[in-house]
């Protein structure tokens, strides 16, 4: 039995064994947006250019991720250079004591399909919160180069005056609706 079990091993192909469980986001393919009203007759749509995110799942269909995700708030970009001054100031984000937005999941369920529902601990600023994302895709492919990869789009709407970022009220909506566009490389044993 031993000897069978060593000979089926030998034959399966090494790329079984060369990967991990650990997935790593691609940043050149990935996105952090928002969208806010302003003054409630338009949106203001802006997005942070400084990311990183990981997870680690051992299930084909991803749903016992645990996943991290941290967000560089000094890099938000509203194409206004004074807004997004304004938006690092202590109205907002307060990014010299607060330059970092995290997210670490409690669960990853999938709903239907290609369809998710991501719960975890958001904090912004000095306030960490429960929220829900809804979460489309998980689908993964073997790339031209030969790396692993699995796509996510994930949505919420979060009110930010629960995490002291209240500034600019009443001209600006409390309501922000947040899109991620993410792609996931996983790693190499």
């Amino acid at each position: 039995m031993k000897k069978l079990l060593f000979s089926l091993l030998a034959l399966a192909p090494i790329s079984l064994f060369a990967q991990s469980n650990n997935w790593k986001l691609d940043n050149s393919h990935a996105s952090v947006k928002f969208t806010v009203s302003h003054l409630a007759i338009s949106e203001v749509e802006g997005k942070f250019k400084t990311f990183e995110g990981d997870f680690v799942a051992t299930k084909p269909d991803f749903t016992d991720a645990q996943i991290n995700f941290s967000v560089d708030v000094n890099s938000v970009d509203t194409d206004s250079e004074g807004r997004d001054k304004h938006l690092k100031g202590d109205d907002f984000f307060a990014t010299d004591k607060y330059p970092k937005m995290t997210f670490k999941s409690t669960s990853f369920k999938k709903v239907n399909g290609k369809e998710y529902a991501l719960e975890g601990n958001l904090t912004i600023r000095d306030v960490t919160k429960k929220v829900k994302f809804k979460v489309t895709g998980g689908s993964s492919i073997k790339d031209p180069w030969g790396n692993n990869r699995a796509g996510f789009k994930a949505t919420t709407t979060i009110d930010r005056t629960q995490f002291n970022v209240s500034g600019g009220r009443p001209a600006v909506g409390a309501d922000v609706e947040i899109v991620l566009n993410l792609e996931f490389v996983q790693a190499k044993a």
